[in-house]
């Protein structure tokens, strides 16, 4: 069955049927530790497996096998005798064999979000709704942002899911040993996610917008935004779109939601009736007022949003809109806005340098956000590069063409991008580094800073992973950020 793609389907499944039941779950990630440790706690018989076999591995899978967990390394393919279900996570493509194996067995696969919401439903009328996002490119901003608005309405939150903290923890965790229960939960989820956890139904949902990202993984343009998708299905009040981005909207005319549930649109312009947007510097809604047609209720300013980027008003209009479908006041919307700061490596300005800002937006690992980025800026040394992941750059380039005072190109894939500026910029000077080694940073911050002029802004949006030189984005933008304040000291980034 190599090759075959396993689907889940939604489940009304109760948390009590998993005392006893055999489950095998996929993978010693975060998500996959998680979800066995709740999964044993509430009686399974858990099986982890992973084809990994290192020192990390063994030091994982003995800790679980000391709480009463089995753990099998070295082998990804083969279906423990008995599996009941299997829970997986996230990353796992759906045509890997131990998916094909449980299809041939009958037996069901979901992922961690799908058993978190199963779990949810224990608690009935006490079970906190769920604020859901999810998107190409500022789904962890947005969730963030929500956040910090319902905490600014007085409401107990936490965000939740692919932003790092483990949801099935958080619905387990809930009313435990006196814990105040949350009032709602804002969930990050990605496409992953939503592939694995048919069965969930938020109170209100945004998708952000969708470009090509993850085609490997999903197969398709056309199957990848059908699980970004998903996250519409039984809405209650509200799906949240991209005016921006027709795409979005058509997945919302496409989702089978709740009676009275509404669509309702955010844009950086002025917006209609059952929209938010802006004017005049004001971010106003237009949707969750008395008199939509006639009347717009003001939010917040441009100002009061950090960083005052075009794409991050965007986010900031999407958890707006999820908060004010949830009933909170426009002045929560204010303050969480001002409280908000984002997380290092998105848009995050490191140093100014002889009249020349440097900005490191590392999280920016695929072209949409790079793109998003570069239109932050109107005269631009762009540092990118790395691993393209089957991107093409084309695009990009010609929409930033004119803003690119120079560009530093680093990384494994760095001619696929030296290629389509040869196309589409053939005026801008390109800096070619041929090395990965660990003072390739520097480098490239050094030849940035001969190419800037002041008034210029030196960006690290590297439109690619960062697995060619760096463990991780964050690695990258700490070793950009190193760089650009040992040039702020007056003294050169070293090789």
């Amino acid at each position: 069955m190599a090759g075959h793609q396993v689907t889940p389907t939604p489940s009304s499944a109760a948390p009590l049927e998993w005392a006893g039941k055999h489950i095998t779950v996929a993978g010693l990630g975060v998500s996959g530790v998680s979800a066995a440790r709740a999964l044993a706690g509430l009686g399974a018989r858990v099986t982890v497996v992973d084809g990994g076999d290192s020192r990390t591995h063994h030091e994982r899978a003995a800790e679980l096998e000391r709480e009463g967990i089995a753990v099998r390394l070295a082998d990804a393919e083969t279906l423990p005798p008995g599996t009941e279900l299997v829970v997986t996570s996230p990353g796992w493509k759906p045509e890997s064999p131990l998916f094909a194996a449980a299809a041939e067995a009958g037996v069901d696969v979901v992922g961690d979000v799908e058993i978190a919401w199963r779990l949810r439903g224990a608690r009935g009328e006490q079970a906190a709704p769920w604020l859901a996002v999810t998107g190409t490119n500022g789904k962890t901003t947005t969730v963030q942002m929500l956040a910090s608005i319902l905490e600014a309405a007085g409401l107990r939150t936490v965000a939740v899911g692919n932003i790092g903290t483990p949801i099935i923890d958080v619905v387990l965790a809930q009313g435990r040993d006196g814990a105040e229960p949350y009032d709602v939960l804002a969930v990050e989820l990605s496409s992953y996610q939503l592939h694995w956890a048919p069965s969930v139904r938020a109170h209100s949902a945004a998708v952000l917008n969708l470009a090509p990202d993850h085609l490997d993984w999903h197969g398709s343009m056309e199957a990848y935004a059908a699980d970004k998708g998903r996250i519409y299905e039984g809405n209650e009040i509200a799906c949240v779109y991209n005016v921006a981005d027709p795409a979005t909207e058509r997945l919302v005319m496409q989702a089978d939601v709740e009676e009275g549930c509404r669509a309702i649109g955010f844009t950086l312009g002025t917006p209609g009736p059952s929209e938010l947007g802006v004017v005049d510097g004001i971010l106003v809604d237009r949707a969750f007022v008395e008199n939509r047609r006639d009347q717009a209720q003001e939010l917040a300013e441009i100002s009061d949003v950090t960083p005052a980027a075009p794409h991050n008003i965007a986010n900031a209009l999407a958890a707006a809109a999820l908060a004010r479908a949830f009933g909170v006041p426009a002045t929560a919307v204010r303050d969480g806005l001002r409280a908000f700061r984002p997380d290092a490596h998105r848009i995050a300005h490191v140093a100014d340098v002889d009249g020349v800002a440097y900005v490191d937006d590392s999280k920016a690992t695929n072209t949409h956000a790079a793109q998003a980025s570069l239109a932050a800026y109107e005269s631009i040394v762009w540092i990118a590069g790395g691993l393209a992941k089957g991107a093409t750059f084309d695009g990009l380039v010609t929409a930033s063409a004119r803003r690119l005072r120079g560009v530093v190109l680093i990384g494994a894939d760095r001619e696929l991008i030296r290629q389509a500026l040869a196309r589409h910029a053939p005026d801008v000077p390109v800096v070619d580094l041929d090395r990965t080694d660990t003072g390739a940073m520097a480098a490239a911050v050094r030849e940035a800073a001969r190419l800037a002029r002041p008034g210029d802004t030196v960006l690290m949006a590297p439109a690619c992973a960062s697995m060619d030189m760096f463990a991780n984005y964050n690695k990258r933008g700490e070793a950009f950020a190193d760089a650009a304040l040992e040039l702020a000291s007056g003294r050169h980034p070293e090789e």
